[in-house]
């Protein structure tokens, strides 16, 4: 899946984003962009299970036999 940043702008005036395709701190790294282009505050933040997957890193356990 491609990185995507989806822009809502509310009729209260409310900015709601959601980052698509984005995993781990990354998407961090996007929310802390925005508040300095848009020069606004995040107000709540909603972490999606991507938020805790790792960029390609995959971690494979294996037994060693003692001899």
């Amino acid at each position: 899946m491609d990185e995507k940043i989806q822009i809502r702008i509310c009729p209260d005036g409310r900015i709601e984003v959601e980052t698509l395709g984005i995993t781990g701190e990354k998407c961090k790294d996007v929310i802390g962009l925005l508040e300095e282009l848009l020069d606004a505050e995040v107000v709540e933040t909603t972490l999606k299970p991507e938020f805790y997957e790792t960029d390609g890193l995959k971690i494979r356990e294996t037994l060693r036999r003692e001899e």
